[in-house]
């Protein structure tokens, strides 16, 4: 590789590195009526597709279960969600949206689009489709991320592996 090309990947690595920082950081400073964004993000998900299991919830927000209880214990504090049992499965909790939940949604109703629209700022819809291909390609690239590094750093290990040996066999 160029000595150029990887100059530029590296700044690519770390200003992507630096938006997930930042990003992460100001999303978390975002608190609508003592409900942090993921709360609100799950509340909207129940209006879109009904009661929630909290692993699926967890799962589609990237968030611990440790987290995601922690957010519907809010939640259900502030009389937004309420947590049930499925009918079939007791094992299974379901999280859904309570009236106020939904009165707190509808007065919030305008946080989602005011988001992307401030994150996305400036950018053209030529852009924007540019980035959308660039972030599926990041997403799958992604996919085999810790598996190839992983699969290089044994073959790395027993490179010096093997050459450690080599020099055994000079040294007699």
């Amino acid at each position: 590789m160029d000595e150029m090309k990887q100059e530029l990947l590296e700044e690519a690595d770390w200003l992507f590195r630096k938006m997930v920082r930042k990003f992460i950081k100001e999303r978390d400073k975002i608190i609508i009526e003592g409900v942090i964004l993921s709360g609100f993000l799950i509340l909207r998900k129940i209006i879109r597709d009904g009661e929630q299991r909290l692993t699926d919830l967890a799962e589609e927000l990237d968030l611990t279960s440790g987290a995601i209880t922690a957010i519907c214990d809010k939640l259900e504090g502030r009389g937004f969600a309420v947590r049930k049992r499925h009918k079939e499965d007791r094992r299974i909790v379901l999280l859904d949206i309570t009236d106020e939940g939904r009165k707190f949604l509808n007065r919030n109703g305008d946080i989602g689009v005011n988001m992307i629209s401030v994150l996305f700022d400036g950018f053209s819809t030529k852009e924007i489709k540019l980035q959308i291909d660039a972030y599926q390609r990041l997403i799958s690239n992604l996919e085999n991320l810790s598996c190839e590094i992983l699969t290089l750093a044994k073959e790395n290990k027993n490179k010096k592996d093997s050459s450690i040996q080599k020099n055994r066999f000079l040294t007699y």
